[in-house]
């Protein structure tokens, strides 16, 4: 969680504001891997050869840090990400006064249970378990896990299980803190310690982990702005040496918070900016978004630099099969559209209009499609024409989607397709008159 905006003084507000418009006109925008909602503090968790990303949230209408609950998406291949909506919030915590504050979040498994370690800003850091780690989330204490007398520093946990299975809390800003977590995951033993090798420029939002014998703590990094650093140690507990920057700070991001993990033999580290937000407006708010990128060891262990998030992110490590049920909220980029959530269908697209359209990348055909299957319940109708490789592609398809009587009506739309085979991007893109056309709930291809 960034902390450049903590005393919200004007003189603060209006430099950043002018170099915010300023910079609007040259930076080219980078492509966050999640667009219908503001999302930051990337915890990427790696279960069952799945990615889940959870992450805080900025409110839509944000000014300052408005962060009310905590999201969920997964990924099997770093580029397609499936939204599953809110995973937990602060009202899963009865002692939590605050109506704001729920900043940056870890997921971390042990022995068949998930543990989501919750800052509550200027509330202690408390802790919810689950047995999957889509939730639901629960609150086995009561109370808080944390509750110091430094209570305002107490934000942005990272859990981290060392190979002899001593589990370790870290957090804090401006300070670093660690405690030794028990092996049941939400109580710890001894005191709470004041890391004395805080390394150089750390800010807060700590991820540690451990690579090939060495230990690792990255971290916001300088202020402000802040980039990604790290330090490196033979030890948990320290002593820390700071080795660099993976991604430096640069004014593009302002405020940042690493998450790092190993996937299918690559590693990969996921941050945050305000990219989506300077394509919508000039005008600052608090609402940032995700962006992910590969990470590269050198030999000696040290990191390989970044100068920033790269425009297009990470390779697809796989393509996506068409001819399963894919949730329309399942995709690599998009415009206009935003999701929500029923009871009925879980998570689906929404506010789609005229013009607006869902990118997936890499979708593999193999040797042809016949038809297509659209899931989607409207009072107004529209279009969907479905297109490869670009926005503006070949067309494979035509769905009319008419009106079904409500906007939870369901039902499903067939439609033939062109012949189309082999590897392709693929654009759903939106089409109808004024107002909003119809939800859409999921897709699938048959053969």
């Amino acid at each position: 969680m960034t902390n450049y905006l903590k005393l919200q003084n004007t003189k603060t507000l209006l430099a950043f504001g002018i170099f915010f418009l300023l910079n609007l006109s040259t930076v080219k925008a980078q492509k966050p891997i999640i667009q219908t909602k503001y999302t930051a503090d990337p915890a990427p968790m790696v279960h069952n050869d799945t990615i889940f990303l959870y992450t805080s949230h900025d409110e839509d209408d944000a000014k300052g840090f408005k962060m009310l609950n905590w999201l969920l998406y997964t990924s099997t291949d770093m580029v397609n990400w499936t939204e599953h909506g809110v995973v937990a919030s602060l009202k899963d915590f009865s002692w939590a006064k605050q109506d704001n504050g729920a900043w940056a979040v870890q997921c971390i498994e042990r022995n068949g249970k998930f543990y989501l370690y919750c800052p509550m800003h200027g509330g202690g850091i408390g802790v919810l378990v689950s047995d999957s780690p889509y939730g639901s989330f629960k609150d086995p204490l009561g109370k808080k896990l944390i509750n110091s007398d430094h209570v305002w520093n107490d934000i942005d946990p990272t859990p981290f299980i060392d190979d002899d299975g001593q589990a370790y809390l870290y957090w804090g800003n401006p300070d670093l803190y660690y405690v030794k977590l028990n092996e049941d995951m939400i109580s710890y033993s001894g005191e709470i310690v004041k890391e004395p090798t805080k390394p150089k420029n750390y800010q807060e939002g700590p991820w540690v982990w451990k690579k090939n014998n060495h230990y690792y703590l990255s971290y916001a990094s300088t202020c402000c702005p802040e980039g990604i650093g790290y330090a490196m140690s033979n030890s948990p507990l320290g002593p820390w040496e700071y080795k660099g920057m993976i991604v430096d700070a640069s004014e593009k991001t302002r405020g940042n918070h690493p998450g790092i993990i190993d996937y299918k033999g690559k590693s990969y580290v996921f941050g945050h900016t305000y990219d989506l937000l300077k394509s919508e407006t000039s005008t600052f708010y608090e609402r940032r978004s995700v962006d992910a990128e590969r990470m590269v060891y050198n030999e000696d262990g040290t990191i390989q630099n970044y100068s920033y998030f790269t425009k297009d992110g990470p390779e697809q490590i796989e393509t996506l099969n068409p001819f399963r049920r894919i949730e329309a909220e399942t995709m690599a980029w998009s415009k206009g559209v935003k999701s929500d959530k029923s009871k009925e269908t879980g998570v689906y697209v929404t506010q789609i209009h005229n013009g607006d359209f869902i990118q997936l990348r890499g979708v593999d055909f193999a040797k042809g499609a016949k038809n297509i299957d659209l899931i989607a319940a409207s009072l107004n109708g529209g279009t969907v024409e479905i297109r490869l490789d670009n926005v503006d592609g070949a067309i494979i398809s035509t769905s009319k989607i008419e009106n079904t009587g409500g906007w939870q009506n369901w039902k499903t739309f067939k439609t033939k397709v062109k012949k189309v085979n082999g590897v392709h991007d693929l654009f759903f893109v939106f089409k109808g008159e004024q107002g909003e056309l119809f939800n859409f709930d999921a897709w699938k291809f048959s053969k």
